[in-house]
């Protein structure tokens, strides 16, 4: 992480954060299929065993991500998005680090997420890929289909 990047717990109140989500979940909407669309909203993001956090530079949000529990010792990845203005500078990693610390800090076995195919979806497969994520079976409620993935990485304690 680069010198002044500070990880903190969302402020839902911020209007910064605010946009970026808008933009996360538009852009979501865009990539999916309609019935594919599970990324999380403002609601989603402050329901019980979900936190939000963002990445911030002084005034700067870089970007942000989620870690919701599940049962069984499995975390999952919900909602990263770097902002358009940050891409390229490694916020993602960071945040993507953040996440699996956090995850291990909870005591999870296993850290896993669910995306899309496509163009849209290359540089965070890319992301994950790089970090030690393997693709897998479904998990969590989510139904398999032609067009979403489910990657996961088995977490040995820290």
């Amino acid at each position: 992480m680069q010198p002044g990047w500070r990880i903190l717990p969302a402020d839902f109140e911020d209007a910064r954060l605010q946009a970026l989500l808008t933009l996360h979940i538009e852009g979501m909407h865009r990539y999916t299929p309609a019935c594919g669309v599970h990324a999380l909203d403002l609601t989603g993001l402050q329901a019980p065993g979900v936190t939000l956090y963002t990445l911030q530079d002084d005034d700067a949000l870089l970007g942000m991500g989620a870690l919701r529990l599940h049962p069984a010792g499995v975390a999952e990845i919900k909602s990263m998005r770097t902002h358009p203005d940050h891409l390229g500078r490694g916020v993602g990693r960071a945040i993507l680090e953040h996440l699996i610390g956090e995850a291990r800090r909870q005591g999870c076995r296993r850290l896993s997420l669910e995306t899309g195919s496509g163009p849209a979806f290359d540089a965070a497969l890319n992301l994950y890929g790089a970090r030690g994520f393997k693709q897998g079976e479904s998990f969590g409620g989510y139904t398999a289909s032609d067009f979403n993935q489910f990657y996961h990485l088995d977490l040995q304690p820290a």
